[in-house]
């Protein structure tokens, strides 16, 4: 991967600009961003996807694969942390003279001006995103987004508002988090993540400090993540807590999960306000707290806020139903952290009665694999019924001898709940071979994972799943 240059600054004045990696999520809606300012957009990725297609119907000219040739007469080249050090755009660009720029600093420059709320964590940033956007548009704002995942409601991740607020999902992944001039610091979660990068967790835990530290009014912070609590004692900016705990300054209580949906009450300043989101799980109600604390102390109306929290439908690849068939239900999600499976299994064992919970779980990383392949193992152990492991989707990384998903299977106790099948066919048979009506198939991670789905909905018509019992 190529690292950020945090010293550079994207150009005062882009006309042209080019993507490298522009199917990918934060790419993409930074590429629909500058189209929404005018800016001619042009890019490239590795396979056609919605992302691409999204550019595309927008006038922009997105290749499918990298070559030096696709690069025009641009002002800029923005690319992706994810990219291979020997791209031959990359070198093109530098070759030419035509600064190259790390998305990070394309985004910083996108939202400068806007007060900002930034929010970050290890999970949990793209649905707080997404919440904080639809709340304030409930509110009558305005405001400019750059999110990380569809929001289903709007069928976009990013836009350009005529307000003063700007709210952008902020990427621990890489350090970038600190690049921005951050108004509200929203602090999902410090599970450590990425080590790969930071080389310990002190370095970790040090960057949300720093995040936490930066923001001009105010930080916001988890009261119940053990992680964020252990470094409350280092950040300097006045903060508003939020959580179960008793001590949060926007406390969480009377939680319910029924019905397939999360519903609580939010005490702040000593007033209790019901809340009913359309998500299920504890976790969701968490991160509406978080978004909770950060637009009440922006000075937004406690009772309006509410009403915005519920009018959020999710984002896509969040617990996303994408079809039924023979009564069993086939959802995907991005989880790819061990936490938050557990957090996504957890809030599909409230939906699924008395079904079955079968995960699909493509390991993301080889570095994160070798690293957490025990936690894996004892999430989806614990928390879905059956199992089945995908290979490793390396993205940025070379392959690590001995490091496939057979080390996430092997780590199980009980190898008849799991089955490591890297051929996909062969996967999607065997799970269409193993359900039953009532049972719920979820497949996890931050890679390509979601392209089985229609394999394993092909799968359950040809298998005739709706004529067993």
């Amino acid at each position: 991967m190529i690292e950020p240059d945090h010293s550079v600054f994207m150009p005062e004045h882009v006309a042209a600009a080019h993507f490298v990696g522009a199917g990918g999520s934060g790419m993409n809606s930074l590429a629909h961003m500058f189209l929404d300012r005018g800016i001619v957009v042009t890019g490239s990725d590795v396979r056609p996807s919605s992302g691409v297609e999204s550019l595309r119907s927008r006038g922009a000219h997105i290749h499918i694969g990298h070559d030096a040739e696709h690069l025009g007469d641009v002002d800029v080249l923005v690319y992706t942390g994810a990219l291979w050090a020997d791209n031959p755009e990359y070198h093109a660009a530098i070759e030419r003279g035509i600064p190259v720029r790390h998305r990070s600093r394309a985004l910083e420059w996108i939202v400068r001006g806007h007060r900002l709320i930034s929010i970050a964590g290890a999970h949990g940033k793209t649905t707080s995103t997404g919440m904080a956007v639809t709340a304030l548009l409930e509110l009558g704002e305005s405001p400019t987004f750059v999110n990380g995942g569809v929001i289903q409601a709007m069928g976009r991740s990013a836009a350009w508002g005529s307000g003063e607020l700007a709210v952008i999902e902020a990427d621990e992944s890489d350090g970038t988090l600190v690049d921005y001039d951050t108004a509200v610091a929203l602090v999902t979660n410090v599970d450590p993540d990425h080590l790969d990068h930071y080389g310990s967790r002190e370095a970790f835990d040090q960057i949300f400090v720093d995040f936490a530290n930066g923001a001009s009014e105010r930080a916001i912070l988890s009261a119940d993540d053990p992680g964020t609590r252990a470094i409350r004692d280092r950040i300097n900016s006045p903060t508003t807590t939020f959580g179960q705990s008793d001590d949060a300054d926007v406390r969480i209580s009377n939680v319910s999960t029924s019905g397939g949906v999360a519903a609580c009450t939010l005490i702040w300043r000593g007033t209790s306000y019901p809340l009913s989101l359309q998500l299920p799980g504890v976790h969701n109600a968490t991160n509406a707290a978080g978004v909770f604390a950060a637009l009440v102390e922006l000075g937004f109306s406690p009772e309006r806020v509410i009403t915005g929290l519920e009018a959020f439908g999710g984002t896509e690849r969040r617990f996303e139903l994408h079809g039924e068939v023979g009564g069993v239900r086939v959802y995907d999600d991005y989880a790819h952290h061990h936490t938050e499976v557990e957090a996504v299994l957890t809030a599909a064992r409230t939906v699924v009665g008395s079904g079955r919970i079968i995960a699909v779980h493509q390991p993301h990383l080889f570095s994160r694999t070798r690293m957490f392949a025990g936690e894996f193992a004892q999430t989806l152990e614990r928390d879905a019924d059956l199992t089945v492991v995908l290979d490793v989707y390396g993205a940025r990384e070379d392959p690590e001898p001995g490091v496939t998903g057979e080390l996430v299977s092997a780590r199980f106790a009980n190898s008849d709940v799991v089955a490591f099948l890297p051929d996909w066919q062969e996967a999607a048979d065997y799970i269409a071979d193993i359900v039953r009506p009532g049972d719920f198939v979820i497949t996890l991670g931050c890679g390509d994972v979601y392209r089985i789905v229609p394999t394993i909905l092909d799968a359950l018509e040809r298998h005739g799943t709706a004529s067993r019992a």
